[in-house]
């Protein structure tokens, strides 16, 4: 497997190139990420992230220089897709890179189903739907989704932070469902309760109702949110005078979060999170990327250590280069070659070893983190702890995850809470329940009349109210 060659020489690899032409001493990648609206701080670090990976292989692939066309997205599935079309229907691109955003990601594999010439690598999204229901063949991510960075979060809060109740805040999109849905998986097995649940618009600004209706009878808020949307919730929070123990989504308290102007974010010293990453991680091929990264833009152009987006974005467009430079940048047949590369590779990447699944999706490394204030006054996500392969059904048997659903409003608003629990049982359960363990009323009514012992006791205890 080809190993990713680290130079701090890449002046000549930074240029974003926006002609609409190359010649053949160049390949040019399509990228797309966020750079306006909630999450612009976000795509400006994932660019950065990619033009890491560039400076990573010289800024060359199979002898040839590597230029980037980057188009703008706002986190919305629209703008997505007219950034893509952009991409391939007028500047004729067969290799793009993107999104950013979990719905963003979910309407691109869509795309990429009626352009089968072109071979679309992810940025960043991480909605589960995107690869596990009705995959695209010419989408490939090599990140993990929201519920797998999830993933050991639930236990950790409830077993270690003492944490039985919680209340939760997200964004009303698909990738804050996806986390919700692995977070809640994990707590309620674990044996916590999710009492309620509050959804807000993406781009919000005004949280004041929303944090008027926290109860305040619970141990823990998980927050769901990122960008401009947590910088706002935290400075409303503050300035309300609100005290909860918090816990973090994973981008609640990424980089883009932690480095925001200000004193609120000082709220999330002490919040325990997971996510791909964690800053204090002390492995060298970790210390290596953020080196790199900080060498390759002036300290007033990037963060102190790369954030999520940076990570991701480098991992999506070093598996990118990768498989370029494997096949010569040859994309005949159909880019056969180039596409049998990115599914059998096992990509060594910064956050340890990724490699795809039959749906082309990554099985990655899931870290439980906590924030600190480091010894230069810097907020970071200490390392607590490492999964090193989530798989995207979170180890549980594939027809049970199946039962349970997409991750999605509407349906975790449809299911009572004994309807769910019971579809958690089956979920976790090492064999077929017994007959005892079905439910003896309809659901929606109280769990009296749920079994008191057996593998149900601990969600009916604790985890009756989990989605």
């Amino acid at each position: 497997m080809k190993k990713l060659l680290v130079t701090t020489a890449v002046g000549a690899v930074l240029a974003t190139v926006h002609s609409a032409h190359a010649d053949e001493h160049t390949f040019k990648i399509g990228t797309m990420a966020t750079l306006e609206g909630t999450y612009t701080v976000l795509g400006e670090d994932g660019v950065r992230g990619m033009k890491t990976a560039l400076a990573a292989f010289g800024g060359k692939v199979a002898g040839k220089d590597v230029e980037l066309v980057i188009q703008s997205t706002d986190a919305s599935p629209d703008s997505a897709v007219r950034a893509a079309r952009k991409l391939v229907e007028q500047d004729g691109l067969d290799v793009i890179v993107g999104p950013l955003s979990g719905s963003e990601g979910i309407a691109i594999r869509d795309y990429a189903k009626t352009q089968p010439g072109t071979t679309f690598i992810n940025g960043s999204s991480g909605a589960q739907e995107t690869t596990y229901v009705n995959p695209s063949e010419n989408f490939f991510r090599f990140n993990a989704d929201g519920a797998q960075w999830s993933w050991g979060l639930g236990s950790y809060v409830y077993n270690e932070k003492g944490y039985e109740t919680v209340a939760t805040i997200g964004e009303d999109y698909s990738f804050i469902y996806t986390q919700v849905f692995g977070f809640a998986l994990d707590y309620c097995q674990a044996g916590g309760e999710i009492t309620e649940r509050f959804w807000v618009p993406l781009g919000t600004k005004d949280f004041g109702s929303i944090i008027a209706s926290l109860p305040d009878d619970v141990d823990a808020i998980y927050l769901g949110l990122g960008g401009g949307d947590a910088v706002n919730f935290l400075n409303q929070y503050q300035q309300a005078g609100g005290d909860a123990n918090l816990i973090g989504g994973t981008i609640m308290v990424d980089g883009t979060v932690l480095n925001s102007k200000g004193d609120a974010k000082r709220a999330l010293i002490g919040t325990p999170s997971s996510g791909p990453q964690a800053d204090t991680w002390d492995d060298p091929a970790w210390t290596t990327f953020v080196k790199l990264y900080q060498d390759t833009f002036p300290p007033d152009e990037r963060f102190p250590a790369p954030s999520l987006l940076a990570t991701l974005y480098y991992n999506n467009m070093s598996a990118t280069l990768t498989c370029l430079d494997e096949v010569g940048a040859d994309l005949s047949d159909g880019h056969a070659a180039f596409r049998s590369c990115l599914a059998n590779l096992e990509l060594d990447s910064p956050v340890g070893k990724i490699t795809l699944d039959e749906n082309r999706q990554a099985i990655g490394a899931t870290f439980i983190s906590e924030v600190i204030e480091d010894d230069n006054g810097n907020l970071v996500n200490q390392f607590i702890s490492m999964d090193p392969g989530v798989p995207q059904n979170l180890r549980i048997d594939p027809e049970k995850f199946a039962a349970l659903g997409a991750p999605s409003r509407e349906t975790r608003r449809a299911r009572c809470r004994t309807d769910l629990s019971l579809k958690l049982v089956r979920a976790f359960a090492p064999g077929p329940l017994a007959e005892p363990y079905l439910l003896q009323k309809p659901c929606g009514h109280d769990t009296d009349q749920l079994p008191h012992s057996g593998p149900f006791r601990r969600w009916r205890a604790r985890g009756s109210t989990a989605f």
